[in-house]
């Protein structure tokens, strides 16, 4: 009788943690496509594709260190790119995802092909109704260490102006 419940405990939680690795890899699956669609979707000009696999209240950190940009604003700032039937072309070089305990929030980082070289993106995607979606995404272009020296010097005017007038708000 011991033996029988122990032996079905023993299978019992080893099934349960196949089960949880099954379906963590399946989430971070349907992540990972998500993430790709969602990058093929602005490469394609399709707006309504790409800003419906952002959460309404979905966060745009861009390049430029004036682009904070909310959902509408991003919006905003973005459409007459899709108009012209060219938003911008990201192809994903590798990926990490990672998935918390309860199973509705995920982060992300990445390397990125781009027309700016390697980029790095970073990210939250949030699960509604069961959808994927994106909440917040960073978007950097990747600096060798050995020409950080040069990139310092050459935006230092841009930099303190900048700095100066964030000081200030």
């Amino acid at each position: 009788m011991i033996r029988t419940t122990l032996f079905v405990l023993v299978a019992f939680f080893a099934t349960t943690g196949i089960a949880q690795n099954l379906t963590e890899k399946t989430e971070k699956q349907t992540i990972d496509t998500m993430l790709v669609s969602w990058h093929k979707a602005a490469a394609d000009a399709d707006f309504d594709a790409y800003f419906g696999m952002m959460t309404q209240d979905a966060v745009f950190i861009g390049t430029d260190a004036t682009e904070n940009w909310q959902n509408a604003e991003f919006k905003s700032f973005s459409k007459p790119y899709f108009d012209k039937g060219k938003a911008w072309t990201f192809t994903t070089l590798e990926r990490n995802i990672y998935l918390d305990e309860n199973g509705d929030t995920a982060w992300f980082d990445e390397h990125l092909d781009t027309q700016m070289g390697i980029c790095r993106g970073s990210g939250v995607v949030k699960k509604e109704n069961g959808v994927w979606k994106v909440k917040h995404y960073v978007l950097s272009i990747a600096i060798p260490n050995e020409n950080v020296k040069d990139v310092t010097a050459m935006k230092k005017e841009w930099d303190l102006e900048h700095m100066e007038k964030m000081r200030k708000q």
